[in-house]
C-alpha cells in the first residue's frame, strides 16, 4: 500500500514538472518553509468526551432554573449589571437571553428617560454604556456626542474628583472599546477567554455556586460538541487527500478549525463551523499557490479560471494548481447546496463564485506588483488588499450559513453589509500585515501594508506599525457604529463579522498565528479550548 502511495505523489510531481511552461520557472519556485503539521490525525480522533451524555443536559436544566431565580433577586441597578456581565462573560448569554433582554430593555428605557441616575456611580455608568452598546442599543456617551450617560463625569474635561472607583475605571476602559469615534478599540474573543473568566469568578467569593457550575458544565459540553466537530473535519480532511498533493502549503486543519470556534462556538452551530473550517483551509491553499508557487502566467490562468467558474480553464496548469482548482470547485459546489437545502430559489452559489472569483483577481493584482518589483502608496495597497484579505469571502459564506430568509431577502447580500463587510476585511488585512511582516520581509514576499506606508512617506518601520495601528482603530470605531443600522434579523451576522475581527486579532498578536503552530500560546490555547476540559464533582453541583 505504501508503495502504490509513493509512486501515486511521484507521479503528481511529475505531472507537475512536465506541464510547468519553463522548467527553469518550475526550479526557482519560491517556498516558504512551512514546518509540517503538528497536530497528528489519530490525536484528533481520540478526542472524546462524556458530557453530551443527556445526564449534563439535565445537570444543565437545574442549574439554569437556579441561576434565573437571581434575576429576581437582583433588587437594584448594580446586582442586575454584574448579573448580566457574569453571565456575558461566562459564555451563557444563550440560556437567559429573554432575561438579559428586559433588563437591557429596562436600564435603556430608564436611561434615555432620565429615571435612572447611572451617572452618580462610575463603575455603574461604564458597564451600563458596555452592555447596551454590545447589545445594539444606541446610547451616547456624551461630551462632544451630546447628552448621554457619562455627563455627569465631564466639566470640559473628564472630571477626576468622581473617579475615585477603581473598578469604575477598569470598566470605563473596556466601555471605551465600544465608542464611535471617540476613544481608541480593543477587542477580545469571547470564547478564548472565557475559561480565565471562570477561573476568575472562581475565585470570586461573592460569585453565585449556581453560575459557577453552570459555567464550568457549559463549558465541557460545548467542548465535547467542539471536539466531534473536528473529528468530523478531520476525517474530511484526510478523505480529501489534497494536502499531500500540495507539499508547499500549510497544512493547518486545527488553526482554521479554531478560527470557526471564535465566529460562533454554541453546538447548534456545527454545519457552520464545519463549512468556515473549509472555506479557511481553501483560503490558506490558494494565498500560497498565488503568494509562493505559481507563476504570473500560471496565475493569470488559474484567476481566470475562477472567474468563469470551468475547470477546463486550468488543463494546461501544473497538476498541483488543478488539483486546488478542482478542490475549490468541488468544496464551494457542495457547501452551496449544503447551504441551501430547506431555502427557496438558487441564490447561494452566484455569490460564493463571485467572492471566490473577486479574491483571486486581487490575489492576483498583488502578484502583478510583486513580480513588477511595484510598492503602491498605501491608500492604492488597501483598496485592493480589503479584498485579498479574504473578508468577503468569509463574510459570504458566513451569511449564508446562518440566513433563513426568503429568496428576495438573501439576493440583498451585498447592499446590505458592504460597509460592514468592508471594515471588517480592512482589520483582517492590517492585523494579519502587522502579525507577519518580518517573516513576510524575510522571505521576500510582496509589500505589505507596512512596507507600502514606509516607503512612501520614508519612514521607520515603527512609525509605520503605529500608522497601521491607528487605522485599526478607526475602523474599529466605524464599525461599532455601522452595526446600529442592521435589522434584527442580521444580529446574529453583525455579530459573527465582529468576531472575526476580533479572532484576526487575536491569532496575529504573537506574530503568525497560520504559519507558525509550535508557538507556546498558540498550542496552549488550543490544548485549553479543545482538549481540557474543567474537572467537575457533579454531586456538589447537583441541584
Amino acid at each position: 500500500m505504501e508503495s502504490k502511495q509513493q509512486v501515486q505523489v511521484e507521479e503528481n510531481v511529475l505531472h507537475c514538472q512536465n506541464n510547468s511552461q519553463d522548467l527553469y520557472m518550475m526550479q526557482e519556485r519560491r517556498s516558504a518553509d512551512y514546518k509540517p503539521n503538528i497536530w497528528k490525525y489519530d490525536f484528533l480522533q481520540s478526542l472524546s468526551s462524556n458530557y453530551d451524555e443527556e445526564q449534563y443536559r439535565g445537570v444543565t436544566a437545574k442549574l439554569r432554573e437556579e441561576v434565573q431565580k437571581l434575576f429576581g433577586e437582583a433588587l437594584d441597578l448594580m446586582a442586575t449589571l454584574k448579573l448580566v456581565d457574569s453571565i456575558i462573560k461566562l459564555g451563557l448569554e444563550s440560556y437567559f437571553e429573554e432575561e438579559i433582554k428586559r433588563s437591557l430593555d429596562i436600564i435603556a428605557a430608564s436611561i434615555k428617560n432620565r429615571n435612572l441616575k447611572v451617572e452618580e456611580n462610575l463603575y455603574a455608568t461604564a458597564l451600563s454604556f458596555k452592555l447596551l452598546r454590545l447589545h445594539g442599543y444606541e446610547v451616547s456617551p456624551g461630551e462632544n456626542s451630546g447628552k448621554g450617560v457619562f455627563d455627569g463625569f465631564f466639566d470640559g474635561t473628564f472630571d477626576r474628583s468622581k473617579c475615585t472607583d477603581v473598578r469604575g475605571l477598569i470598566e470605563l476602559f473596556e466601555a471605551s472599546h465600544l465608542a464611535y469615534e471617540e476613544l481608541p478599540s480593543h477587542w477580545r474573543v469571547l470564547w478564548f477567554d472565557v475559561k480565565w473568566n471562570i477561573n476568575a469568578h472562581e475565585n470570586d467569593k461573592q460569585t453565585n455556586k449556581h453560575l459557577l457550575a453552570l459555567a464550568k458544565v457549559n463549558f465541557n459540553m460545548v467542548q465535547a460538541t467542539l471536539q466531534k466537530d473536528l473529528r468530523d473535519s478531520s476525517r474530511w480532511w484526510r478523505n480529501l487527500g489534497l494536502i499531500e498533493n500540495l507539499s508547499f502549503t500549510r497544512d493547518r486543519l486545527v488553526e482554521s478549525f479554531l478560527c470557526a470556534v471564535g465566529l460562533v462556538f454554541e453546538p447548534k452551530y456545527s454545519s457552520f463551523r464545519k463549512w468556515l473550517t473549509k472555506v479557511i483551509i481553501m483560503i490558506l491553499i490558494i494565498d500560497d499557490v498565488f503568494d509562493v508557487y505559481g507563476s504570473l502566467n500560471e496565475l493569470q490562468q488559474f484567476t481566470e479560471a475562477v472567474n468563469r467558474w470551468d475547470t477546463r480553464g486550468v488543463q494546461e496548469l501544473p497538476e498541483c494548481m488543478k488539483i486546488c482548482f478542482q478542490a475549490l470547485f468541488d468544496i464551494t459546489n457542495e457547501t452551496a447546496l449544503e447551504m441551501q437545502r430547506g431555502k427557496d430559489g438558487n441564490q447561494v452559489l452566484p455569490h460564493l463564485k463571485k467572492v471566490w472569483a473577486d479574491f483571486c483577481k486581487a490575489m492576483f493584482k498583488e502578484a502583478e506588483w510583486f513580480n513588477k518589483g511595484y510598492t503602491p502608496s498605501l491608500q492604492e495597497y488597501l483598496n485592493n488588499a480589503w479584498v485579498s484579505s479574504s473578508g468577503t469571502v468569509l463574510s459570504a459564506h458566513s451569511f449564508f450559513s446562518i440566513m433563513t430568509e426568503p429568496e428576495t431577502e438573501m439576493s440583498d447580500f451585498p447592499e446590505k453589509i458592504q460597509d460592514l463587510v468592508h471594515s471588517i476585511s480592512l482589520i483582517i488585512r492590517l492585523c494579519n500585515d502587522l502579525g507577519t511582516h518580518l517573516a513576510e520581509q524575510e522571505r521576500g514576499d510582496a509589500a505589505s501594508s507596512v512596507t507600502c506606508y514606509m516607503r512612501e512617506v520614508n519612514v521607520s518601520e515603527q512609525v509605520s506599525r503605529n500608522h497601521i495601528n491607528n487605522i485599526i482603530q478607526k475602523t474599529w470605531k466605524k464599525i461599532n457604529g455601522q452595526c446600529f443600522p442592521m435589522s434584527p434579523t442580521l444580529q446574529l451576522f453583525v455579530n459573527i463579522s465582529t468576531n472575526m475581527a476580533r479572532v484576526v486579532h487575536d491569532l496575529y498578536k504573537h506574530g503568525d498565528g497560520f504559519g507558525v503552530q509550535d508557538r507556546h500560546e498558540n498550542k496552549r490555547q488550543i490544548l485549553s479550548l479543545l482538549v481540557e476540559p474543567f474537572k467537575l464533582d457533579l454531586p456538589e453541583i447537583s441541584c
